[in-house]
């Protein structure tokens, strides 16, 4: 990767109105969460079905071994230098919101404050019931007394406040409607193949708007981006805030 493309990728963020980011897991593998459909994924391991609400349905007790798995890895995860790095560019003005394909929390805890959860977030879990909220370190806590499902104290079966294959996404319209008011999108680390979190992308460079890509494989916009960089989010991302800060400085 070229100083070239971390000057462009900086001069289009100082020159926008409105920049959003859209994020995938791609920028948590280096905090040691596996991507999905990478060579080491999650789905070569497991199968995507137990991550189904028909399966959740179906055996929520072999739902929540699979997923409990899953809250215990990403709870030990810290964020990486591309998470600071995205939330020193929404504290520099230069980015307005980051939309998110991840349920980890780690923009949250790295400093991002308007971060929308299109998937949700494995933080909170919640009674399928009386939908009373848990912190998700709880349910953890009964798995381990024993008590698989875990239970609401109302008796009902709790599930982690994640969108899971075959339910609708949140705030997909709030993301669009974000997206529709932007300028210029950073996409980091996503394989933009997801729908509709996909969508958001689209609709800035369809607006109008430009499209910044920084993903280590070929996404199918990279023939419309303005810039497509093909290094870990985490190298470049905070070059590209030095060189912004060079700049202002």
């Amino acid at each position: 990767m070229g100083q070239d493309a971390v000057s462009e990728v900086a001069e289009l963020l100082l020159t926008s109105v409105s920049s959003i980011a859209f994020t995938g897991a791609g920028i948590s593998t280096a905090s040691g969460i596996p991507d999905f459909r990478g060579p080491n994924g999650l789905w070569k391991k497991y199968s995507p079905e137990l991550a189904t609400i028909d399966y959740f349905e179906k055996d929520p007790k072999g739902f929540w071994e699979f997923y409990s798995l899953r809250m215990r890895g990403l709870f030990k995860a810290e964020p990486n230098k591309a998470h600071y790095a995205l939330a020193e560019l929404e504290r520099l003005g230069l980015i307005k919101y980051v939309i998110t394909q991840n349920i980890d929390g780690l923009h949250q805890k790295a400093g991002s404050r308007n971060v929308l959860e299109l998937h949700g977030t494995m933080r909170k879990s919640y009674c399928t019931s009386c939908f009373k909220y848990y912190d998700s370190s709880e349910v953890l806590e009964m798995i381990d007394k024993g008590e698989n499902p875990p239970k609401c104290s109302c008796g009902g079966v709790l599930r982690p406040d994640v969108v899971l294959f075959g339910e609708p996404v949140k705030e997909i319209n709030t993301a669009i409607q974000i997206a529709y008011d932007s300028d210029l999108v950073l996409v980091l680390g996503s394989s933009l193949t997801v729908y509709p979190a996909n969508v958001i992308p689209q609709v800035v460079k369809e607006r109008g708007g430009k499209l910044v890509i920084i993903n280590t494989d070929e996404t199918p916009l990279d023939p419309v981006a303005d810039v497509v960089v093909k290094v870990p989010v985490e190298e470049v991302l905070p070059k590209i805030v030095d060189k912004i800060k060079s700049g202002l400085g």
